[in-house]
């Protein structure tokens, strides 16, 4: 074998390598997820909520792999959404008092955020809201993946 065909066949290999971890990356989250709540739950939950937002597509660092969008419900027991998220691995959900849509502003502002828990499903969700957090001291709720510090969407409710 000649030394361009052993380095084209290393690269190549690779290059698919590669290529399926960042594949599986993507995939394992869909896969593992759990069941998404039923519209009948989030219907319940917004019956109660004190304020709604929504999610949009077009925010600035949110790409094809990351966003957000729906109508997001937040109340003092439960903050729900009805809508999707694009999939991916350790989403939380923040409160903030102040609107971000990138990266940079978050990573600046986190310090003065409050983490309300784990976004596991990415059609409608649910997350439960401690008791010593209230919403009402926020005015925006972000979707943030944890693992690869990338935003995935936000809302300002009030």
């Amino acid at each position: 074998m000649s030394k361009r065909l052993i380095i084209l066949l290393i690269v190549s290999h690779l290059g698919i390598g590669a290529f399926g971890v960042g594949l599986g990356m993507y995939i394992l989250p869909i896969l593992i997820a759990p069941t998404s709540p039923t519209i009948a739950q989030i219907n319940d939950i917004s019956a109660s909520a004190s304020f709604e937002a929504t999610f949009v597509k077009d925010l600035a660092d949110s790409d094809a792999f990351h966003w957000g969008q729906g109508k997001v419900y937040i109340g003092t027991k439960a903050i729900s959404l009805m809508g999707t998220l694009a999939p991916g691995p350790d989403y939380k959900l923040y409160l903030a008092k102040q609107f971000v849509e990138t990266e940079h502003a978050f990573n600046q502002l986190k310090p003065n955020m409050i983490k309300v828990g784990e976004v596991n499903t990415f059609e409608n969700f649910v997350v439960n809201v401690p008791n010593n957090i209230d919403p009402s001291e926020y005015n925006t709720v972000i979707v943030w993946c944890e693992r690869f510090g990338e935003f995935i969407t936000a809302a300002k409710y009030q």
